[in-house]
C-alpha cells in the first residue's frame, strides 16, 4: 500500500478550530497561507505550535499546512497544536504514547463562561446599593 499525499488532523482549543495538513518535507510552516512567524508574532505562541514535533522528534520530516478559524491568537496556536498532533499519530501509530504523556491528544475543554442576565458578568454582580 502506497504512502497517502497528506495526513490530516483537526484541532479544537476555546473556539478556535484548525484543519492541519502534513505532508512529507523539509518542515516548511504556513498558517491561514502564511508563514509561522508572520502569523503568530508571539515566541511563545510558535514554540506552542512547534512542542509536538519537538516531542516525537519529526521537526524536519513534514511541512505544515494549518486553516485556523475563530478564536484568538492563543486559542488558534492550541489548536494548531492539537490537530498537529492529531496527524502525526496518523502518520505513526507508535507517536501515540509520546503525545498522550505530553497531554497535546487531550482537546483542553475551558471555554468562555456566558454572560448571565442581571449580572455585569459570568460571575461579577452589579454593584449593591442598600439605598
Amino acid at each position: 500500500m502506497s504512502e497517502p499525499l497528506h495526513y490530516y488532523g483537526t484541532g479544537r482549543r476555546k473556539t478556535a478550530t484548525a484543519r492541519v495538513f502534513l505532508r512529507p518535507g523539509s518542515g516548511e510552516t504556513t498558517v491561514n497561507g502564511r508563514s509561522l512567524e508572520d502569523f503568530f508574532h508571539n515566541p511563545t505562541l510558535r514554540m506552542i505550535v512547534k512542542q509536538p514535533f519537538l516531542v516525537t522528534e519529526t521537526t524536519e520530516k513534514f511541512d505544515l499546512e494549518a486553516t485556523v478559524v475563530g478564536g484568538g491568537n492563543a486559542g488558534q496556536a492550541g489548536a494548531v497544536r492539537h490537530g498537529i498532533a492529531r496527524a502525526l499519530v496518523e502518520t505513526d501509530p507508535e507517536l501515540r504514547e509520546r503525545l498522550k504523556a505530553a497531554g497535546f491528544l487531550t482537546r483542553d475543554p475551558r471555554m468562555k463562561e456566558r454572560k448571565k442576565y442581571g449580572q455585569k458578568g459570568a460571575r461579577a454582580r452589579f454593584q449593591f446599593s442598600k439605598r
